[in-house]
């Protein structure tokens, strides 16, 4: 069974290429191999699994990838064939009884110095090996010169996921255009009287009639938030009404082809009588989106997340509102939260995902924010792709406040 709704005429392909980009990794990095083990992934499955395999696996498993090229499945005979139509794994080895001699006889191969498998303090896309199947590793190894050669493969998982290849900003992109669509015919029915659970159920009804899925969990995608009353952050749109004076927000993405999109529109409903929205929401909105500007222009290759963060986060203080409580920007992919690189302050929570510096191919949301008392809430979402010049936007931004009069 494959992973999520995508082609499966087009899946082997996306494997294949990253795969091969798993290997080129392990050169940059001068990591010897990576091991990823797993079992019954239909009940705990490696967050980096769908990238390299794209399928379930049944039994205790291995994909191990070397720096000198070769790509490795150790599988239960039952899951080999499926193994070789992947097209990604050179070498296929089924088992019946025990999964360990073809490890150590592949390790063998090998002659790996570093052995890097999926654990992780800082990243939860790179910390997929339950603590069981560590103990089943370290009996495997027990006894053999592999044993303490075990090392992070955090930075190997958070370049796999951050770098995306054409095909997967393709589908991003696509997943982002889709969004877009959903959007306006938002806008169409917005009207002061409709609540927030009545447009979120709208939204969702778009994503049925399209066959597709949110980007995050159901119940609050989208999170709509209307006038100063709304509560804010991960929660179902409630049944407040849109009212005249309401700033309306939503949060928003899709899951398409397996990639998703997440982003931020806003809109000022007219009071009767104005033909534009009060100055105080003018300046928000204004700030708003040169905070996020001025993080799109920090991006660029080499840059740490930290860096990029505070030049949004500055604009914002600088005009005398609030510091938002959150990071600027997270990376974007499979998940709507994806990725190691973060677009951060130097936190505790975040430990030193702050500290990754910015690579090619890297897909960002930016969401800087403020509040405006008497109105609501001011949050604007774009996402962007890291270019070797800079950072350009996957779709059209909201450049203007939308002003609505009904």
């Amino acid at each position: 069974m494959v992973f999520g709704d995508s082609e499966q005429s087009i899946m082997p392909t996306l494997i294949q290429e990253k795969v091969d980009q798993a290997i080129g990794i392990l050169r940059q990095t001068g990591v010897d191999a990576w091991l990823t083990f797993v079992r019954e992934t239909s009940a705990i499955s490696d967050p980096l699994l769908p990238l390299i395999y794209g399928h379930w696996l049944t039994w205790q498993s291995i994909l191990l990838l070397a720096r000198s090229g070769e790509r490795i499945a150790i599988v239960g005979h039952f899951d080999a064939l499926t193994a070789e139509r992947t097209g990604a794994y050179t070498t296929v080895i089924p088992y019946h009884e025990s999964i360990g001699p073809a490890l150590l006889a592949a390790l063998e191969q090998i002659q790996p110095a570093q052995i890097a498998i999926n654990f992780s303090a800082t990243d939860v896309h790179a910390d997929g090996l339950t603590h069981g199947m560590y103990q089943l590793l370290c009996g495997y190894l027990k006894g053999t010169p592999w044993a303490d050669r075990l090392v992070s493969a955090e930075r190997i998982a958070a370049a796999l996921r951050g770098r995306k290849t054409p095909e997967e900003i393709a589908r991003i992109r696509r997943a982002v255009e889709t969004t877009r669509e959903i959007f306006e015919e938002t806008f169409a029915v917005l009207r002061p009287g409709i609540t927030e659970a009545e447009l979120g159920r709208f939204m969702r009804a778009q994503i049925d009639t399209r066959g597709i899925a949110a980007a995050w969990e159901p119940a609050s995608c989208p999170a709509i938030n209307t006038g100063p009353d709304s509560p804010v952050g991960h929660a179902a749109p409630s049944d407040l009404a849109v009212a005249h004076g309401h700033l309306v927000h939503f949060d928003f993405g899709v899951r398409q082809d397996d990639y998703c999109s997440d982003i931020q529109r806003v809109i000022y409903m007219l009071r009767p009588g104005e033909i534009e929205a009060p100055e105080p929401v003018q300046r928000g909105f204004v700030v708003v989106r040169a905070a996020l500007e001025a993080a799109r222009t920090a991006m660029r290759p080499g840059v740490p997340g930290l860096q990029v963060d505070a030049a949004a986060r500055d604009v914002v203080t600088m005009a005398g509102y609030p510091e938002y409580k959150y990071a600027t920007g997270h990376q974007l992919g499979r998940q709507a939260h994806d990725g190691g690189a973060l677009l951060g302050p130097l936190w505790e929570r975040y430990g030193d995902a702050p500290r990754q510096t910015l690579d090619t191919g890297q897909l960002f949301r930016l969401e800087p924010r403020l509040t405006m008392p008497g109105y609501g809430y001011f949050g604007l979402e774009e996402d962007v792709v890291v270019t070797e010049t800079g950072a350009e936007y996957l779709g059209a931004p909201q450049q203007d406040l939308i002003c609505l009069a009904r």
